[in-house]
């Protein structure tokens, strides 16, 4: 990750970029353009507006702040995360062959297993992406594209970003990169030769678990017509955030590096806790970028500013005893989601990725006794003391 000279700092950026404030009033904070239509002047003549679906104040403002910190040339938001994933699958002519990572988060695998093939006649290969070998040998002379996440959901397997790049461009395909966990406060994709970056910006972009949108942001690198095809699509398909909710993550990304600092902060004291107390809490693995025996710290250490909130946990005692955590931990709240401000606990067999067939789960590791964390930003202290009762049932922390 870089920084241009002269280029002011990212939590600068996250208040300022794209923004101004309001030439008729002053107003600090950018108003809603909440009107569906805008007057025109005449023929070919207006302010620059004419549907809400094709353009709107509020939401450029917000795209245009998401780009300067993804380092994109554009940015667009949609009303889900996977509406944007759905939108970038557009971007290729039916029949595309695509490889894509064996450990997505279950709405992405549905997309692109289940829909993918019938309604654009798409072919998928399923890897592991934290393979470079394996994503190499996938890779065919007509791949169009290759889809993964790092960290990945919900195993947290880190992704070579740099060696997937290497591998798309012998073949000529676009790659896709889910940032999801990382946020652009953790990784930028994008600076380092990635295509098209997406997030579900309902987690860490928005932070506060009352909004769902979506982001995907495109390189200055991708290939020439890949960001106004994108821009394209979105009218076309009528699939763009509204003018509140635009607002809603504007507002929230002002405060997302300090978010971001703590949640990192906080998560790799919890993971380092677990970790070095595994057979006192009745653990088999705890996993989590941030600590030297992931299997791909190094990688992560090179790629990433801080290593995320997601730590998974495989446990003692099978489903009973998953189940009998998340009921016990109070300020873990047992939900599905994750990057708000609150902690959350969650069953990814279960909830996030109960859509992918249970084969296919267990191959790929998201077995009955995966418990999954969001680290919140409530003090690390109180965090520390309610996993332990919940793991224990005693306080020594």
């Amino acid at each position: 990750m870089t920084r241009k000279p002269n280029q002011q700092r990212f939590e600068t950026r996250a208040i300022h970029a794209g923004q101004s404030p309001d030439p008729l009033t002053g107003a600090i904070v950018t108003p809603i353009y909440q009107a569906s239509t805008f007057v025109q002047d005449g023929i070919g003549e207006n302010k620059g507006y004419v549907y809400t679906r094709s353009g709107n104040p509020t939401r450029l403002t917000v795209e245009a702040c998401l780009a300067d910190l993804e380092s994109a040339e554009s940015a667009f938001v949609f009303p889900t995360g996977l509406a944007a994933a759905a939108t970038i699958l557009d971007l290729l002519e039916s029949g595309s062959h695509i490889v894509a990572h064996d450990d997505l988060y279950g709405g992405v695998y549905r997309l692109l297993a289940d829909l993918a093939p019938i309604t654009r006649g798409h072919s998928v290969t399923f890897v592991n992406f934290a393979d470079s070998a394996a994503v190499a040998a996938a890779t065919r002379d007509d791949t169009a594209m290759l889809w993964f996440e790092t960290p990945s959901n919900p195993l947290t397997r880190i992704v070579d970003i740099e060696a997937v790049v290497a591998i798309a461009r012998k073949v000529g395909a676009l790659t896709v990169c889910d940032n999801t966990f990382s946020s652009p406060y953790c990784q930028r994709p994008l600076e380092v030769g990635v295509s098209v970056v997406m997030h579900s910006a309902t987690k860490f972009l928005n932070g506060h678990s009352d909004l769902l949108a979506g982001v995907a942001a495109v390189s200055p690198t991708a290939p020439e017509g890949v960001a106004l095809r994108m821009k394209y699509l979105q009218n076309a398909l009528g699939s763009v955030l509204s003018p509140v909710d635009s607002a809603l993550l504007l507002r929230s990304l002002k405060t997302l590096a300090v978010r971001m600092e703590r949640h990192c902060e906080n998560a790799m004291k919890i993971a380092t806790h677990l970790s070095e107390n595994k057979e006192k809490f009745g653990l088999k693995e705890v996993w989590y970028p941030g600590l030297a025996d992931h299997p791909g710290h190094d990688i992560a250490a090179r790629q990433m500013h801080g290593y995320g909130a997601v730590i998974s946990l495989i446990v003692e005692g099978g489903q009973p005893r998953a189940d009998a955590i998340m009921k016990a931990t109070h300020l873990f709240q047992f939900a599905v989601s994750l990057g708000g401000v609150e902690s959350l606990i969650q069953h990814p067999a279960t909830l996030t990725h109960a859509t992918v067939p249970e084969a296919r789960r267990i191959e790929t590791g998201i077995v009955d006794d995966l418990v999954r964390l969001s680290v919140g930003i409530e003090g690390v202290e109180d965090l520390l003391a309610d996993i332990e009762v919940a793991l224990t049932g005693t306080l020594d922390v």
